[in-house]
């Protein structure tokens, strides 16, 4: 499956204009040959916009979840994004999968909010492992800081997971994450790791860019710059079931002494 890598923070505080932004590169991913087209964290609302955070929040099921799935089936590809999402008084850090027919697959909460930004705007999620089927992959979801967490990535590693998405908002000085962290849980859990991050300066942040898909044997197949792009790589589950016959890490786990 070919999967579109989104580097872009859209236009914070414009959900209609980043609906735009989503639907203009879901036709050039497709056009590309794409199947999937992943999004950064919070790239519905944009990241660094303060109170409007609870402002802009929908439920996982509302409008904008609604002209998403649309985009998705008139492009014909799965789309995933991050967004804010209210669910009754709370909200969450969340990240949506909507398939290429425009059906809703995963909803995933950040589980580990980063610094006093987030825990001031967000809940923290309860639910580690999210998944879904899609394109012959069984795909997770995480976001950003939750993935510099080994053991969330082995928890989905252990529940099968074959590309991860983690649409991010990686900042300044925190690069090696993209440029080293990445590729090593990649290889550490036999899968790929797709990570997807924003660009540029939104209030005291200066995210980096740097988003990339990596494989499981630690190279990354595609990897963006330090500006808007759009890039796109191959997830290839006959390679990734060749790596795994190869790499005996999760077979030769101990867990006996890991507790």
């Amino acid at each position: 499956m070919r999967t579109a890598l989104l580097q872009s923070s859209g236009r914070p505080g414009a959900v209609v204009e980043n609906l735009k932004v989503l639907d203009e590169a879901a036709g050039r991913a497709a056009a590309a040959g794409a199947g999937l087209l992943v999004a950064p964290e919070l790239f519905l609302t944009g990241y660094a916009i303060g109170d409007d955070i609870a402002r802009l929040a929908e439920p996982a099921d509302g409008d904008s979840a609604d002209a998403i799935a649309e985009l998705a089936a008139r492009h014909g590809l799965a789309v995933a994004y991050g967004y804010p999402e209210r669910s009754g008084e709370t909200v969450y850090n969340s990240a949506q999968l909507i398939s290429a027919d425009g059906t809703r697959l995963a909803n995933y909460r950040k589980t580990h909010l980063f610094g006093c930004f987030e825990h001031d705007h967000f809940a923290p999620g309860e639910r580690p492992v999210v998944q879904a089927e899609l394109g012959g992959l069984t795909v997770g979801l995480l976001i950003c800081y939750d993935v510099e967490f080994p053991e969330n990535v082995r928890a989905h590693a252990l529940a099968g997971t074959d590309l991860l998405l983690v649409p991010t908002a990686q900042m300044h000085p925190f690069q090696f994450v993209a440029e080293s962290m990445i590729p090593v849980r990649a290889f550490e859990n036999q899968m790929y790791v797709a990570y997807v991050n924003r660009v540029g300066r939104e209030g005291e942040f200066e995210f980096v860019g740097l988003s990339t898909l990596a494989g499981p044997d630690g190279v990354a197949r595609a990897r963006a710059g330090r500006g808007e792009e759009l890039v796109l790589a191959d997830t290839d589950p006959v390679a990734l079931a060749a790596s795994r016959e190869a790499n005996p890490y999760l077979r030769d786990r101990r867990p006996e002494l890991y507790v």
